[in-house]
């Protein structure tokens, strides 16, 4: 019988078993899933939480930031309990959370060139990768605004710009609808919706309805336990 990562090696992230800690606690246990598409283009997969400390460690360990305690993960192909293969897909993965951090006075198009310069210079000119992304998420009018005068929405957009600007071929987004107006989320999610067209998304959040408009799927994280919703 061929393993579940013969069979679906193609899939941006395989997780047979996985457990991961944070702090003294699991906030995951022996979970197994997958993101990747049912064919050929774009797949956004949905996670539905109830605490977001433990949607932040599941980013964390899918963006290489941290390994697995146990289990076995694989992401864009690349072993993620060995350093190398962590680095590896670190170059090629998009991470955006709710709470980043950013530096003082910084514009929005500065931080989405600065996002574009940190993937290194195999990705292309950060300027031109900034304008395309930022004229794709509707941003241009906004891209001289400091990002911490700008509206949260606006604000929110921003970080996905900076995460997707180098093309990365998986994005992880952590909470980012959280907290916004329902019109205010549901415009963010139609706009990983077309980001979602060409890239796979894990998308954690706390809202099954905004959810649902980015998602093609969603499981439910709970006390660790990630299962079908």
């Amino acid at each position: 019988m061929r393993s579940a990562f013969a069979v679906m090696a193609a899939d941006p992230v395989l997780a047979a078993g996985i457990g991961v800690r944070r702090g003294r606690r699991w906030a995951i246990r022996s979970a197994s899933f997958r993101v990747g598409p049912p064919m050929p283009g774009g797949y956004a997969l949905g996670v539905l939480v109830t605490d977001p400390l433990e949607s932040a460690a599941l980013v964390d360990v899918l963006a290489g930031v941290v390994r697995p305690e146990y289990g076995e993960l694989r992401v864009l192909g690349y072993d993620m309990s060995s350093g190398r293969g962590r680095a590896a897909a670190r170059a090629r993965v998009g991470v955006a959370r709710r709470g980043s951090r950013q530096l003082p006075g910084m514009r929005i198009r500065g931080l989405v060139e600065h996002a574009a310069r940190l993937a290194g210079p195999g990705s292309g000119d950060r300027h031109v990768l900034a304008a395309a992304i930022l004229d794709r998420l509707a941003l241009s009018p906004w891209s001289e605004v400091q990002v911490r005068l700008a509206p949260e929405s606006v604000a929110r957009r921003a970080r996905l710009a900076a995460a997707a600007v180098h093309q990365p071929d998986l994005l992880l987004l952590d909470s980012l609808l959280d907290g916004l107006p329902q019109r205010d989320a549901r415009t963010l999610a139609e706009n990983i919706c077309t980001l979602g067209r060409d890239t796979s998304i894990m998308l954690a959040g706390r809202d099954r309805g905004t959810l649902e408009v980015a998602c093609d799927d969603i499981l439910f994280l709970s006390n660790g336990v990630l299962v079908s919703s």
